[in-house]
């Protein structure tokens, strides 16, 4: 097998934008991926969470998962998201990520049963063995109900070196950084990636590899900005940066799932994209809309106006 690619630094889990029908939305998620794209982001996470992929059948996930690759055309590293409950969809939904020239793939456990270990293991091992592509593993315990452990995670890359990290969406520090010192202290390659804004900085201080995180949608200027500051050095420009960001997950607070708040945060911010959510999301009402509005001009994301 061939060098394998390595990934770190501000990722953002891209929103999926749809039209009033549910179809995707070409037009409206090519502006959001150049947005993000001139922001100066590091890769492009598609189909995560906040990209409505346990919403879509597999064939609405293959067509974004392949518009996604065609429309970024190598400018950054494309992820695409493909774990699933079941273990055929998934390895079926990672082949066509490799077949059609995505950088990687992040596979999430399953999410309705709580497997054993030896069957988790299972899982992510048949993914391993049907392709050649990067794997980042997606660890998000609150919605899948099992937590990837430390221990288990260094097992799985033990085992298969293309398993090259771990989204960490967890809030403890404690758990970051034990992931860091026991699968990034013995795999030096492996990537831990924070999942929750207000993570990134202790993140990078623990010696992880930068943020996949929501913000990044909407606020991609602070994430990056303190990435780029903490890998100059610029300590002080960082932390001011990381108050501002801290700030943001009260949004996620608002509605749930919060990937219409996302959406609404985007074209609060400025552009000028469709916020239609698939079911059983709803449009936000003007009232949680003026709350966001709110969040974000208390961290000049946007600037105070007259209401």
């Amino acid at each position: 097998m061939s060098k394998i690619r390595t990934f770190n630094g501000i990722i953002p889990p891209v929103s999926t934008i749809f039209d009033e029908h549910h179809n995707l939305n070409k037009k409206d998620m090519g502006l959001l991926i150049d947005s993000l794209i001139h922001a100066g982001v590091d890769g492009l996470f598609f189909l995560g969470t906040g990209g409505e992929f346990s919403q879509m059948s597999a064939q609405q996930r293959i067509e974004v998962a392949e518009f996604a690759v065609s429309y970024v055309d190598k400018r950054v590293p494309v992820l695409i998201g493909t774990g699933s409950t079941s273990t055929s969809e998934a390895i079926s939904l990672s082949q066509h990520a490799q077949l059609m020239g995505a950088d990687g793939v992040v596979v999430i456990n399953p999410y309705y049963w709580k497997l054993t270990e030896e069957n988790l293991f299972h899982y992510f091992s048949d993914i391993a063995q049907s392709i050649d592509l990067p794997i980042i593993l997606y660890n998000f315990p609150t919605l899948t109900g099992q937590d990837l452990t430390p221990d288990f995670v260094r097992s799985l890359v033990d085992k298969y070196d293309h398993i090259v990290g771990i989204k960490e969406t967890i809030d403890s520090i404690g758990h970051i950084h034990e992931m860091i010192m026991k699968v990034k202290g013995k795999h030096p390659q492996f990537s831990v990636f924070c999942g929750f804004d207000n993570h990134l900085l202790n993140t990078l201080q623990l010696g992880g590899d930068g943020t996949i995180s929501a913000s990044g949608n909407f606020a991609p200027h602070l994430s990056v900005g303190i990435y780029q500051s903490f890998m100059k050095g610029d300590l002080e420009k960082a932390v001011s940066l990381h108050k501002k960001l801290a700030v943001l997950p009260q949004l996620y607070q608002i509605d749930s799932p919060f990937v219409n708040v996302v959406k609404e945060a985007m074209k609060i911010s400025g552009l000028d994209i469709s916020t239609h959510v698939l079911p059983p999301s709803r449009s936000l009402s003007k009232e949680k809309i003026q709350q966001v509005k709110e969040i974000l001009e208390s961290t000049k994301v946007i600037p105070t106006t007259v209401r």
